[in-house]
């Protein structure tokens, strides 16, 4: 009996070691198969670094013709151009003399704002230096601009403190009254003169603007800090900049009213403009007086004339000159007391 126990449990565990091995032969207990492991990735690439804007530099001048001189600079990135004008009797050891900026219009050049204004003799004879700077590249058109937004709406180049850069520089170096420095402009030059009265008012002590306005963005934000003189000269046939405004500039009223009212003036005198060349076309004067500190604020609205910049003897008045006799009264303080 017990050899037959023996037997049957043999049996068994051999026909259970059998059932353990599964069909083909292969072990339940292999370890499954490894997944394929990933391939490891490219490293990335470092980004390249933007380029670093070139440092700024001081003005480097050299003698274009008589004493005017030609000037480059690195500012902001950007390399600038101007043209200095130094007049004849100007010395080092006399009085300081006042400095006059004469801007150019939207895709227009310093050279040729040069060319029309009329300012050198002017220079020579009341002894006051002129700058012209050169615009930079508005690049969403291509054209030489002043960034006063409306049309230059998207510029990145702060003009302000390019021109501010020019005060500090000349007043440094030159013999300059740094209380008389005074801004111009044709057009998009106009609209930039108003800006520096706004945006850096505690160095510009009077402005003019031929066919120039002020931007939405300008007039806006504009904050002086002193009673400012103001002269416009703007023609009632300018289709450019319309006198009576568009979407992006003010009406030229609507800038006289911002002046007159800062500077709280208290008498409007209107005199009518002779046709001194007989071409039929003649204009008013609006005198805007007794305002603070003796500034004041003048208009001459000229009818039948476009988008230029009036010179005798095509014209009845002479813009440089009416321009300097304007501003050469004033400084930061108002007007002049001899």
């Amino acid at each position: 009996m017990n050899k037959f126990i023996k037997s049957f449990w043999l049996a068994v565990t051999v026909l259970f070691l059998a059932s353990c091995g599964g069909g083909g032969g292969g072990s339940s207990f292999d370890p499954a198969p490894q997944p394929t492991p990933a391939p490891t990735p490219a490293p990335t690439p470092a980004p390249t670094p933007a380029p670093t804007p070139a440092p700024n530099t001081d003005p480097e001048c050299s003698l274009s013709s008589g004493n005017l001189y030609y000037c480059t600079m690195n500012r902001q990135g950007l390399e600038r151009e101007l043209y200095v004008y130094i007049p004849e009797s100007y010395s080092e050891s006399s009085d300081p003399i006042p400095l006059l900026f004469s801007l150019h219009g939207y895709t227009s050049r310093a050279i040729w704002n040069l060319g029309y204004t009329g300012f050198q003799p002017l220079a020579d004879q009341d002894n006051f230096m002129v700058i012209y700077p050169q615009g930079s590249i508005l690049n969403t058109t291509g054209q030489t601009h002043w960034n006063v937004g409306g049309w230059t709406i998207g510029s990145t180049t702060d003009d302000v403190d390019f021109i501010e850069s020019l005060i500090d520089w000349f007043g440094a170096n030159y013999n300059i009254n740094l209380d008389r420095v005074y801004s111009t402009g044709m057009s998009n030059g106009g609209f930039m003169s108003y800006h520096l009265a706004c945006n850096l008012s505690t160095k510009i002590a009077a402005i003019a603007s031929v066919t120039g306005s002020m931007t939405n963005q300008t007039y806006n934000s504009c904050s002086p800090i002193h009673p400012t003189s103001v002269l416009q000269i703007h023609g009632s046939s300018d289709t450019t900049v319309p006198y009576a405004g568009n979407t992006i500039m003010k009406p030229i009223p609507d800038v006289m009213d911002y002046w007159d009212t800062y500077n709280m003036c208290n008498s409007l005198v209107v005199e009518e403009v002779p046709d001194t060349n007989g071409d039929g076309s003649t204009g008013e004067v609006s005198y805007y007086s007794q305002c603070l500190v003796g500034v004041e604020v003048h208009l001459w609205y000229l009818t039948n004339f476009g988008h230029s910049w009036p010179s005798m003897p095509n014209d009845d008045i002479h813009a440089a000159s009416a321009i300097w006799n304007f501003l050469k009264q004033y400084d930061t303080n108002g007007i002049i007391n001899d």
